[in-house]
């Protein structure tokens, strides 16, 4: 079993999120990327475009908001699958205009094809879980909603291009566990027209009080240290909370009918890397659902590192095959 306290470290964890707290319990962050503004058709530069995105209010009250991706060609007489995508960032960090985050979903969206729906949502510790969450759920409300065409006809771009039976929900990191919260709390909503037929969970950011051996083994990982990993959960979770609460941990419990309805999620993918830190929690989160009963596709590789598609383009490449494949095989299925 492996030791729950943290090895001794001189790390300053703010300091290697580039994070300084302030004294209203506020952050300052400084990230290592720039922001990005949509490109639509009017300022894009159309003739190497892959894809076109626009933003579209989702709740201004909180600052929310999707950005939407579409390929620059569309093929003929198609409908296309809706992606509802939640970025990573161990819910403190970045945005859908960040330029990695942003580049992923231009790339999905002409690659696979598909549009892809990124939200924009409330980050930690200024709005701590579950705000992520209704954030994402409220995200897929907008998307039945839309299904329907209840807000003033509906958005153009979803009217014109969405096949609303064949959405998917998708996250890397923070995401992927939005993915999971955001599609149980799903199971019991009124979606209509709009069908979620698959979750995709890349590298899930799940945690616990004992420490893995994959988290003992890499404490001093590159891009997720322990103590960076550990501040991360203390500035996300409810106050007061460890990192065994269901937010952080779905393997510590919970209500029976809780663990019920989870048996009850759609086909998910669960990918990972070997030279992640959480690869251990991601590994027992899939044997978790599979023994509940869900259909579970699973995509474990050797090597690798958490974040790893945002510096290697053949491992971005890699995640976009996954997906494609994985949506199109679920998508062809649902209507056999």
């Amino acid at each position: 079993m492996a030791d729950s306290a943290p090895p001794p470290s001189s790390m300053d964890a703010y300091k290697s999120l580039g994070l300084v707290p302030n004294p209203d319990g506020s952050l300052t962050r400084s990230s290592p990327f720039p922001s990005v503004p949509a490109t639509d058709e009017t300022t894009a530069a159309t003739d190497t475009a892959v894809a076109f995105s626009k933003d579209v209010p989702l709740n201004p009250a909180n600052n929310t908001f999707l950005r939407i991706f579409r390929p620059s060609l569309l093929p003929p007489n198609t409908k296309l699958p809706v992606i509802l995508h939640f970025h990573g960032g161990g819910f403190v960090l970045f945005s859908v205009s960040t330029l990695p985050f942003h580049e992923s979903c231009n790339s999905m969206a002409a690659k696979l094809p598909a549009l892809v729906l990124s939200l924009e949502y409330r980050l930690a510790p200024e709005h701590r879980l579950p705000a992520a969450y209704e954030d994402a759920f409220e995200a897929i409300m907008w998307v039945r909603s839309q299904a329907a065409a209840e807000i003033d006809g509906g958005e153009p771009w979803l009217r014109e291009y969405a096949d609303f039976s064949k959405c998917f929900l998708m996250g890397s990191s923070a995401g992927a566990n939005m993915v999971f919260h955001a599609g149980v709390r799903a199971l019991d909503a009124d979606l209509g027209a709009m069908k979620i037929q698959g979750l995709i969970l890349n590298q899930a950011y799940f945690g616990g009080v004992e420490r893995t051996e994959s988290e003992l083994r890499l404490a001093d990982d590159r891009i997720l240290p322990l103590p960076a990993n550990d501040l991360l959960w203390a500035l996300a979770l409810p106050n007061g909370a460890d990192r065994d609460h269901e937010y952080s941990n779905p393997m510590a419990g919970g209500s029976q009918s809780h663990q019920e309805k989870i048996g009850r999620l759609q086909k998910c993918l669960v990918r990972g890397y070997g030279g992640d830190p959480l690869v251990d929690r991601q590994r027992r989160f899939a044997e978790m659902m599979e023994a509940r009963g869900v259909h579970v596709v699973v995509k474990f590789n050797d090597g690798g590192h958490h974040g790893v598609e945002v510096f290697d383009p053949s491992q971005a490449e890699a995640l976009y095959n996954d997906v494609k494949n994985f949506i199109y095989s679920t998508a062809s299925k649902s209507t056999m």
